[in-house]
Order: structure tokens, then C-alpha cells, then sequence
């Protein structure tokens, strides 16, 4: 009788350690979900804001239309990316990754210009588009921070024994990083000339 007991004691713990697993899994993709769809939100306000920086731009520095040209096309290539949480290929994550990069860098030559016009910088439009495009930018980076931590925790917990075994059997995968391809370029200064 106390074998039996033993057993059914066996028995209960396996099954509560596995629910546990399981809904930890739950719990952490539901979480990188979740920053993912924020990284998303930023994106767009980012996209949004872009427009209305390079109109006033216009105004100002008429005969940069290459640098506003190439904003345009880097902002239009980027919105055209976009990557399903459900469906994340590592191709996916870095035509994204590319398409972001590029256009955070023709940004930093669209700001850079406005150094040359000393009435742009003193424009409150221009100023405050700067201003919320900067933060965006910070929200961008914590969003990143945030989805690629919890990318970690999930990676993490999918490879290690014995979790992995409950990964397996119920189909939960690792999920790639979301970093910015780092082209040597990026870690230059930008230079833009007259």
C-alpha cells in the first residue's frame, strides 16, 4: 500500500512539474510576444513621425532632396518589412534588421543637415520633430532590450535539461534575437558635406 502511495506522490510531482514547465513556457513566449508587439508600436510612431521631419526639412534645405530622397526610400523599404510574431524566420528578423539599419542611417544625415541651417535649428516644429523622434528612438532601443531579454529567458529555458524535454514535446522553439545588422559604417560619424 505505501509503494502505491509512493507512485500516485511520484506520479503527482512529475505532472505538477511539467504543468509548471509548460506554463513557464507559456508565460515567456507570451512575454516576447508581447515586446515584440511593442517594438512594433515604436516602429510605426516612428514611421509616422518621419513624414512630417522631412517636410520641414523641405522648407529649409531645399537642395538636400538626395538626403530626402534616400530618408523616403529608406522609410518606405522599412515599413514594407514586417516580421509575424508567429511566424519569426531568421531570414525574416534580418531583412528587418537591415531595413531599420538603413534607415536609422540616413536619419542621422537628415538631423546632421540641420547643423548647416542655423533657422531650421530654431524652428519649434523642427525642434519638437526632433525631439520626438529622439525619444522614439529611445523606446525603440528599450523595446529592443526588452524583447531580446525575454528572447534570452525563453532560449534559455527551450535548451536547458530538463525543460528542453517539455519543449520538445510541445513544440516550443527558440526565437531569434532582434539586433540591427552592424555594418562598419554605422560606427562612423556622419558626415555630411556642402
Amino acid at each position: 500500500m505505501t509503494i502505491l502511495y509512493i507512485i500516485i506522490a511520484i506520479v503527482a510531482i512529475a505532472l505538477f512539474w511539467l504543468i509548471g514547465t509548460y506554463n513557464g513556457f507559456i508565460k515567456l513566449r507570451t512575454r516576447a510576444e508581447e515586446a515584440w508587439a511593442d517594438i512594433d508600436v515604436q516602429l510605426k510612431r516612428r514611421y509616422d513621425l518621419i513624414p512630417n521631419l522631412i517636410e520641414t526639412v523641405k522648407g529649409y534645405a531645399a537642395h538636400e532632396q538626395g538626403t530626402l530622397d534616400a530618408v523616403t526610400q529608406a522609410r518606405a523599404a522599412a515599413t514594407q518589412m514586417h516580421v509575424d510574431v508567429g511566424d519569426m524566420t531568421p531570414e525574416a528578423m534580418a531583412a528587418m534588421a537591415g531595413a531599420e539599419a538603413s534607415l536609422t542611417q540616413s536619419l542621422g544625415k537628415l538631423l546632421a543637415i540641420s547643423e548647416n541651417y542655423p533657422d531650421l535649428k530654431a524652428n519649434t516644429n523642427f525642434l519638437e520633430l526632433q525631439r520626438e523622434l529622439s525619444d522614439t528612438e529611445n523606446k525603440i532601443q528599450a523595446a529592443r532590450r526588452f524583447y531580446n531579454a525575454n528572447v534570452r529567458d525563453l532560449n534559455i529555458k527551450t535548451e536547458m535539461f530538463p525543460s528542453n524535454v517539455v519543449a520538445g514535446m510541445f513544440s516550443f522553439v527558440k526565437k531569434d534575437f532582434f539586433d540591427l545588422e552592424d555594418a562598419p559604417e554605422e560606427r562612423e560619424n556622419v558626415k555630411v558635406e556642402f
